[in-house]
């Protein structure tokens, strides 16, 4: 197997000068130089001898470097908030259902809820009072809470 391996590489190997294709340049009676792969019938032309050289992957300089990974720090800072700002979102958002979901089941188990006014007495919801209060939770939870 190590033998077939080898044969096939030192044929590549040097299969790849007999590959290259030849280039002719020549110019024709107007002066107007030609490179063509064939030489010209009739004309003079000279052979080049083509190497094409492997192309260099120029590295990035020290500035670029450090300006890339400027913006991805920045980038990477600006998800973190965003991320951030999203999970308090969804945080109020529960603690927001949550609580509506415990007044909307206390209005419908008590037939007598009592509640605080602003000048802190406290007082009996009337029954017309309660059933809008459990439309609203009702409303409320349909639209903010999955």
């Amino acid at each position: 197997m190590r033998q077939l391996i080898l044969a096939t590489a030192l044929l590549t190997g040097l299969s790849a000068p007999a590959l290259a294709a030849q280039v002719y340049k020549w110019v024709d009676e107007k002066g107007v130089t030609h490179f063509t792969a064939e030489p010209p019938p009739g004309q003079q032309s000279e052979q080049l001898n083509i190497k094409i050289a492997p192309a260099k992957a120029s590295a990035p300089s020290t500035d670029a470097l450090k300006e890339a990974q400027s913006k991805a720090d920045e980038q990477k800072a600006l998800d973190d908030k965003v991320k951030a700002d999203v999970a308090k979102e969804n945080k109020e958002r529960a603690e927001y259902c949550q609580a509506n979901r415990e007044n909307l089941a206390q209005l419908r188990n008590n037939p007598r809820v009592r509640v605080e006014d602003d000048k802190g007495e406290v007082r009996v919801l009337g029954e017309d009072e309660r059933q809008e209060r459990i439309a609203n939770a009702e409303k409320n939870i349909g639209e903010y809470c999955n």
